[in-house]
């Protein structure tokens, strides 16, 4: 095992490799002699340089793209913090691998392979108002749970979720490791309502008042307020930068599993790109402290990686031009 407990995964997170600077250098002569204006199409172009970097290849083409979605149940659901009952974690995981949600089509669209890990769902998390989410070991087997889900050939990961009650752990994550006031950070999620949001603010400020050292330790936070879902993505993340695979970020929980590892490493989320910024209100003030722009905005509020996978094609087009395109000498244009 790469790492048995979290101080080997916290030592893992310290040696993490930079991508190609002699692809990267490549890539952006090739960019330069494309037949079209410097800059013309714009971001683009920056995508196109930051792929062929991670993936050392200064002409790099997608084909071999992978979508995870990670399912687990949260034992903070029993607060009423969502406005559908954990069952439905159960139900939509049989509706992912029967090929039904948003999530199949939009990675079929985009030729990814699509796989799905449910993770002890008949064990929900604990009550984080009551102390910690997880123990140790239950935290390191959803880390590597996520680690060991990567297809080492992939050249493209993202990274969804399913779990009734996780916008409420993924709030009081980004308040231990952001800080503000739960307030802040707590949306309406599946759609709960004026008092169903009163009560998940409620809940989340509890939640750090019982685990007062998440605030301090990422990896603490991960454990006691996050959900094995939270860590195994995490966890995914953390195996694509050592593989040097380029991410597309999902939406705000997605975002929270990422940002341990932003606090967790400086750099840790290079390989990474904002897929979209989704309708949940904090996940703008996220992408924020990640120093992340999306790709895209249309107010998905869904989950299951639906936004990333959306955005694959927006990366697809970038590396279309980029690898596809004829040189201005190929083309026999005169470059002006």
């Amino acid at each position: 095992m790469p790492f048995a407990d979290l101080a080997q995964f916290r030592t893992v997170m310290q040696d993490l490799p930079a991508p190609d600077a002699a692809a990267r250098a490549g890539a952006e002569s090739r960019n330069g002699q494309l037949t079209k204006p410097p800059g013309a199409l714009g971001r683009l172009e920056d995508l196109a340089l930051w792929y062929a970097g991670w993936r050392g290849d200064a002409r790099p083409r997608i084909a071999a793209p992978q979508v995870l979605v990670f399912a687990g149940n949260h034992g903070v659901a029993a607060q009423g913090v969502s406005a559908f009952p954990p069952e439905v974690t159960v139900q939509m995981v049989a509706n992912f691998r029967a090929g039904g949600a948003a999530i199949n089509q939009l990675a079929a669209l985009a030729g990814a392979r699509l796989d799905v890990h449910e993770l002890e769902l008949d064990r929900p998390t604990a009550d984080f108002t009551k102390g910690p989410a997880m123990s140790e070991s239950d935290c390191v087997a959803a880390l590597l749970a996520g680690w060991q889900a990567v297809d080492p050939a992939s050249d493209l990961l993202v990274t969804g979720e399913m779990g009734i009650g996780n916008t409420t752990s993924a709030a009081a994550l980004a308040l231990a490791l952001f800080g503000g006031s739960a307030g802040d950070w707590c949306g309406r999620g599946t759609g709960v309502d004026d008092a169903g949001l009163a009560r998940k603010v409620a809940v989340v400020e509890a939640g750090l008042a019982a685990n007062p050292g998440a605030a301090a330790d990422p990896l603490v936070a991960l454990t006691a307020l996050g959900g094995r879902e939270v860590a195994a993505m995490a966890g995914a993340m953390a195996r694509a930068r050592v593989l040097r695979i380029p991410l597309i970020l999902d939406g705000f929980i997605a975002c929270a599993a990422a940002s341990v590892l932003h606090r967790l490493a400086p750099g840790a989320l290079d390989h990474a790109v904002a897929g979209h910024q989704s309708a949940e209100a904090a996940h703008a003030r996220l992408l924020d402290h990640l120093g992340k722009v999306p790709l895209l905005a249309l107010n998905l509020r869904l989950g299951e990686g639906s936004g990333a996978a959306l955005a694959i094609q927006v990366l697809q087009g970038a590396l279309a031009c980029h690898s596809g395109m004829a040189t201005f000498a190929e083309a026999g244009v005169s470059a002006g």
